[in-house]
């Protein structure tokens, strides 16, 4: 029997196997509203069998966005605007699901095929925020410093967010608190040099992330997952590190987060990292492990088999894939019939099967 292939419940969300979309930028919105491309894009994952499909980074404020072409969840409309097509992904087996985020110091950047880099505000850009004025590189906006009142209003943002996306028919929220984004930015001394309660100790630094995840756990339903996606480590000595991310997912726990999707680096453009085939999941391993919080591996999981293993060696609880579904959205209906597992194929699929 394959474990990667059987059902997975968290709270009252049966998952039909622990093959997760992982969020992934399509820089295709407009005014941070889907478009067709975010249908057929979600839509083939979910038709492709996976377990959980998941809306990329989506700004909870206009300025909050990666770029302009970032996908968003401040309004009703954006709300309206996904309810479509959470029931196409919903009908075909896969629980949909949201990334809510604010891009910090990262924020107002150019789509990766036009150079990426900094946007002006005199092309549609803005300045960005962060926890400290430190920039990203030195190519990119110093970021202004947030004050009090930035860090409430930010806590709303992401409660308001979070009650649009169970209006948008969401079924699984994930906070992004990775990659280099604002609260990853508190979290790392590398961009957090604040001498006041949300800088300087770990205590300190962990404050927002833990404020923000606990206001969204209280107006998102008890019955609905809810997910953090971290860096655990910045790859940097004197940045942001493992035994930090164990102590941050122990509190997360506390709280009420279901689940830590366990990513790494981001936080500054020259760390080195040391890649390869799975070399993320040790970070999930060890997290779930120490503090014993479900985890989701990624990074570089691209065979059935790899995948079959991490959850069968008890190295997380989910898998969650991301350039591989771009290469092919069928990979959870390959890789099913590679395991030996039954996975049911869409009606309108099953003479190709």
């Amino acid at each position: 029997m394959s474990k990667l292939f059987e059902p997975y419940k968290i709270r009252d969300i049966e998952f039909r196997n622990r093959v997760f979309v992982s969020p992934m930028c399509m820089y295709s919105s407009k005014d941070g509203s889907p478009t067709d491309w975010h249908m057929v894009h979600l839509g083939s994952r979910a038709v492709g069998g996976a377990g959980m499909v998941m809306v990329e980074a989506s700004g909870v404020s206009p300025e909050g966005r990666i770029s302009p072409w970032d996908s968003g969840m401040w309004t009703e409309q954006h709300a309206r605007e996904f309810l479509n097509i959470n029931r196409f992904v919903k009908n075909q087996g896969a629980v949909p699901a949201i990334q809510l985020a604010h891009a910090g110091r990262k924020a107002s950047t150019a789509q990766p095929w036009n150079g990426g880099g900094p946007v002006a505000i005199s092309d549609g850009g803005w300045q960005p925020i962060g926890p400290s004025p430190i920039p990203f590189d030195t190519k990119y906006p110093v970021p202004r410093e947030m004050t009090e009142t930035d860090i409430e209003q930010l806590v709303h943002q992401f409660v308001a967010s979070a009650r649009l996306s169970l209006a948008a028919g969401f079924e699984v929220v994930e906070i992004h608190a990775a990659h280099g984004y604002l609260l990853h930015e508190f979290l790392s001394p590398l961009a957090n040099h604040r001498t006041d309660q949300y800088g300087g100790s770990l205590a300190n630094r962990m404050r927002l992330p833990l404020r923000v995840t606990a206001a969204v756990r209280e107006v998102w339903p008890s019955g609905l997952p809810l997910f953090v996606r971290i860096s655990a480590t910045d790859w940097v000595d004197g940045g942001w590190d493992l035994p930090q991310s164990i102590e941050l997912s122990r509190a997360m726990k506390e709280i009420g987060v279901d689940l830590i999707d366990c990513s790494s680096g981001a936080m500054v453009p020259h760390a080195k990292m040391q890649i390869g085939p799975g070399y993320q999941v040790p970070f999930a391993e060890a997290i779930r492990r120490e503090a014993k919080i479900a985890t989701g591996a990624v990074g570089l999981i691209t065979q059935a088999k790899q995948a079959e293993k991490i959850i069968a060696d008890g190295q997380a609880d989910v898998v969650l894939l991301a350039r591989e579904l771009l290469r092919d959205p069928y990979w959870p209906l390959h890789a099913a019939k590679q395991l030996g597992a039954e996975l049911a194929w869409p009606k309108q699929y099953e003479r190709a099967k």
